[in-house]
């Protein structure tokens, strides 16, 4: 495998992805839209999931294709941010046929980022606002680190923030990940700046340090408390895949959360991750290209969550420290 020529999740061709957010909220929205609608799922692994129309992604359910997901800050008021994409849906004349009447499907999740020490001090929900901004700004290009969702992300030691990653099979296929990392867990290994996900790493997207000498037997403690932490991503890819076939990508991809988290899935993370697939290429092999691409799912996530962290900035009124400002030399 090999990253893909931007190593984001938009190199999974007709995938654009929009950031906005607020430096004095410090919080902010990340959406996900295509140029045409595409299958989607979810697998939800964590204790605290905050969510908006995940039921309707189950392989059972009517509806097949959707036409954008966001991931927000805000824990429970960040679902607003669906709102202002269902809006923008609407007006461009996409979702859900209904007779003559179209119905946007916007399925979501959130992290909480409620005490980062930004000003929530407001009356009016500004998720609304920040969702359609960030889905009208939607391109192949944007920001990673504090940027949208991830903008006021924290996790166990250190800032969190937006990550995203990519690679190509020897397939042909496409998988990309996208990542908010607001973790209970740490991305990096003790007191140390490795990464846990180091063995994945391609090239140096995460500082090139390598795997960390010594690894610490003892889990760490919690540094937050229930409903504060949460992991959520998204993983996807241009094959063609039936509901079932994401639902199964997504399952898959959890690995690469635990293999970048230490600890993950917790009762008190709401982790989670959402699957696109695009339908642009057929399965060669429906059994070893579904089980490549489930194997590339993690791996992809395990690189976006490193990238999250390392490529975090230090902003006013932080509550914790970058990796650049603590390691960086």
């Amino acid at each position: 495998m090999r990253p893909g020529p931007r190593n984001l999740i938009t190199d999974v061709p007709g995938l654009r992805v929009g950031n906005a957010d607020d430096a004095r909220l410090k919080s902010g929205v990340t959406v996900l839209t295509a140029d045409q609608p595409f299958v989607a799922s979810v697998h939800v692994m964590g204790g605290s999931p905050g969510t908006r129309e995940t039921d309707l992604l189950a392989p059972d359910r009517m509806v097949q294709d959707i036409d954008a997901i966001f991931l927000a800050g805000g824990s429970a008021f960040g679902l607003d941010a669906g709102q202002g994409v269902m809006q923008a849906l609407r007006e461009a004349g996409r979702g859900f046929a209904v007779g003559a009447v179209r119905v946007p499907i916007v399925p979501g999740a959130i992290v909480f980022d409620l005490l980062n020490g930004g000003d929530k001090d407001w009356t009016q929900s500004p998720y609304p606002i920040l969702g359609r901004r960030a889905f009208d700004t939607a391109s192949q290009d944007f920001a990673l680190g504090s940027a949208g969702a991830g903008y006021g992300a924290m996790t166990g030691t250190l800032k969190g923030g937006l990550g995203s990653a990519s690679c190509v099979l020897p397939s042909g296929l496409t998988v990309g990940a996208l990542v908010v990392v607001n973790a209970l867990g740490q991305a990096t290994v003790g007191e140390t700046p490795h990464f846990w996900a180091a063995p994945w790493e391609e090239g140096t997207e995460f500082g090139g340090l390598g795997p960390a000498p010594m690894v610490p037997q003892d889990a760490p403690l919690p540094r937050k408390r229930l409903g504060e932490a949460t992991t959520i991503a998204i993983v996807a890819t241009d094959a063609t895949l039936t509901k079932a076939q994401a639902q199964r990508m997504a399952v898959a991809a959890h690995d690469g959360m635990a293999r970048a988290l230490v600890p993950s899935h917790t009762p008190l993370d709401g982790d989670l991750v959402f699957s696109v697939a695009t339908g642009g290429k057929p399965l060669a092999d429906p059994l070893t290209d579904a089980f490549q691409l489930g194997h590339a799912a993690a791996t992809c996530l395990a690189r976006a969550i490193a990238r999250a962290v390392y490529l975090a900035r230090s902003e006013p009124l932080d509550l914790q420290p970058t990796w650049q400002s603590r390691f960086s030399r």
